[in-house]
């Protein structure tokens, strides 16, 4: 009986010590279901569907920032991060990406990005013998913000494919729409 009453103590005890299991480390697998990294893929695949060999393999594509729409010249944390996934997630798909960050001649505003309006282009798409630029913006509400991405070719301005979007504005989002 005594032994059996100590057997009971040591498993209490040591389920006592065993406590809630560890919680798993965050890294970029666990952190992909997030909804902005989901929504920021979808909308490359999206764009990525549409191209769909309408574009040469062997000429590249440049990634502006994502823009305010409220005010063109000015992005944020958001802007930054939704232009590099998409990037990304094109690159992943196929296309051949040139990451303007190691360029010198592009028009780079502090703590801002690769900022590209319309009059500019076309002439740093020619420069680098891109063969279409992926622009786009957000524009914010109360609980929401609002994105549009486009795949323009810089010699006509035709738009060769579009998607819009909706994030909730969450902890997250929030965060990033804050100047610093």
């Amino acid at each position: 009986m005594r032994t059996l009453a100590l057997a009971l103590a040591a498993t209490a005890l040591l389920a006592g010590c065993a406590g809630a299991p560890p919680k798993e480390e965050a890294n970029y697998a666990t952190l992909s279901s997030n909804q902005f990294v989901n929504a920021n893929y979808k909308a490359a695949d999206a764009l990525l569907t549409q191209l769909n060999g309408r574009l040469a393999a062997e000429k590249p594509l440049i990634m502006a920032t994502i823009v305010n729409i409220d005010a063109l010249d000015q992005t944020s944390t958001l802007g930054r991060l939704i232009s590099e996934q998409v990037s990304t997630r094109m690159s992943q798909g196929g296309l051949k990406m040139l990451e303007m960050k190691l360029r010198n001649s592009v028009y780079l505003k502090r703590n801002q990005g690769e900022l590209m309006l319309t009059r500019e282009i076309g002439e740093v798409a020619q420069s680098h013998n891109a063969q279409a630029v992926v622009v786009g913006s957000y524009a914010e509400t109360s609980d929401m913000v609002f994105i549009n991405v486009k795949v323009v070719q810089p010699q006509t301005n035709f738009v060769l494919a579009a998607h819009d979007y909706v994030l909730a504005k969450e902890g997250i989002v929030r965060s990033m729409l804050l100047q610093r």
